[in-house]
């Protein structure tokens, strides 16, 4: 049974900075490529960021403008997410995702569609305000 776990959400100021981390059970993560997604009240589920099977590509969405960073961690079957200088719009609760699909479909853009992964993880929340 795979099982996706999300942690560090929580209250910050705009400017602040969160890192999030995703741990698997049931799935190597090495073996998948894994997203983060994330979704407003009111709002359709947003491409946050992923990071393909071997670490070497990862992609942002276009909101990211630097601001974020995923990397992946083999040995503790994570992956994370950094955030800095975040602002009142990241406020959503975001996901991590598990795409066990076709490589080179992920790599010639599934990696953005949340209907194309496999396993979701239930969310952390993380609100930004003053």
């Amino acid at each position: 049974q795979v099982e996706l776990v999300e942690s560090g959400g929580g209250l910050v100021q705009p400017g602040a900075s969160l890192r999030l981390s995703c741990a698997a059970s049931g799935l190597t993560l090495s073996k998948s490529a894994t997203g983060w997604f994330r979704q407003a009240p009111r709002k359709a589920r947003e491409f946050v960021a992923s990071i393909s099977w071997s670490g070497s590509k990862s992609y942002y969405g276009d909101f990211v403008q630097g601001r974020f960073a995923i990397s992946s961690d083999s040995a503790n079957n994570s992956v994370y997410l950094q955030k800095d200088t975040l602002n009142p719009e990241d406020t959503a609760l975001y996901y991590c995702a598990a795409y066990v699909g076709s490589a080179v479909e992920y790599l010639g853009g599934a990696y953005y569609d949340p209907n194309r992964y496999q396993y979701w993880g239930k969310g952390t929340q993380v609100t930004v305000s003053s």
